[in-house]
């Protein structure tokens, strides 16, 4: 009895490796949000080349690392030879995370 017990469990173990190893190939988006602004129809028709719109975060603020709309953590872009890239820095606890979905 004890050996089926013990059977049981390695087998729901290895189902839920597998389960996740089935999500390690799906798609996200990888959004990272500079800062937001509102503004009207008018004023946005109004921008062209050069136009400068103000964001709401101040210069040297952390950068939001958003997946799919969910805000995973805060990071800052870096140079990755010709490249930009993004430096993870605080990760949002993933409690927090599961309370925005």
């Amino acid at each position: 009895m004890a050996e089926e017990v013990e059977n049981k469990e390695q087998v729901e173990s290895s189902d839920g490796t597998e389960n996740l190893k089935v999500l390690e190939n799906i798609d996200v988006n990888l959004t990272v949000e500079v800062g937001r602004t509102e503004i009207t129809i008018r004023d946005l028709l109004r921008l062209n080349e050069g136009s400068v719109v103000e964001l709401d975060r101040l210069a040297g603020d952390p950068l939001d690392i958003m997946v799919n709309n969910t805000k995973i953590a805060k990071g800052e872009v870096v140079m990755v030879g010709e490249r930009f890239g993004v430096r993870f820095g605080e990760i949002v606890d993933p409690e927090k995370r599961m309370e925005s979905i």
